[in-house]
């Protein structure tokens, strides 16, 4: 029998610690979905990384509201290493300024990384949003100080694959397809528990201009 300390599950993010680390009101940022918000505890985490687990790039669209509220101020939302370009016309009809757009491409696993985690600290980033390819706990960790650093929230969206995986992320979310939008999955949450579920009504994609990423 393997034995394993607490302080080792805690490094890795394994270990649920009750209501250590609440999020109060003031460190959320409302996603603009009402159903969302609800599962979500008041919204996305201000200063701490969230994690959206689906296949093929389908999480983006929970995002957008955030972004579109956020692109009304003077700091940059970072792109970094998205799978597809981001279609202007879509955004816009979103309410996003493309013009706060700071977009990363063409760059390996290790640079975007690097890129994602200079963006959080910054100061000059109210969301930097990540598309890692493998991203390991010790990284995963850099990114967390980075966006307390950096008071902006990062938002990972990573593959179903890595859902059993450890982080230390403040929030974890499991997004799949639903008739009426996208199921959501709460899988974890800081000082709460995980399993709270919703439908998010994520309108027909031509209806709002287009997919907000085409290849």
């Amino acid at each position: 029998m393997q034995v394993v300390s607490l302080d080792e599950l805690k490094r890795h993010g394994a270990l649920w610690q009750g209501r250590r680390g609440l999020l109060t009101a003031d460190r959320l940022l409302s996603s603009g979905w009402t159903v969302l918000d609800d599962v979500l505890g008041g919204g996305w985490p201000r200063a701490s990384l969230a994690e959206v687990l689906s296949d093929a790039h389908q999480g983006l669209p929970l995002i957008l509201p955030l972004l579109a509220r956020l692109s009304a101020g003077p700091r940059w939302l970072a792109w970094v290493a998205p799978p597809y370009v981001p279609y202007a016309p879509a955004l816009v009809a979103r309410g996003v300024r493309v013009e706060r757009l700071l977009l990363v491409r063409d760059v390996s696993a290790g640079q975007r990384l690097w890129a994602a985690e200079q963006a959080l600290k910054s100061g000059a980033c109210s969301a930097v949003l990540v598309w890692p390819e493998q991203v390991q706990a010790a990284q995963l960790r850099r990114l967390q100080l980075a966006a307390e650093q950096g008071d902006c929230p990062g938002i990972l969206f990573r593959s179903l694959r890595t859902v059993r995986q450890g982080s230390p992320a403040a929030l974890r979310l499991r997004v799949r397809p639903s008739p009426a939008g996208l199921a959501v999955e709460v899988l974890k949450r800081r000082g709460a528990w995980g399993g709270a579920t919703c439908i998010v009504p994520v309108g027909r994609d031509e209806d709002r201009g287009g997919p907000a990423l085409v290849p």
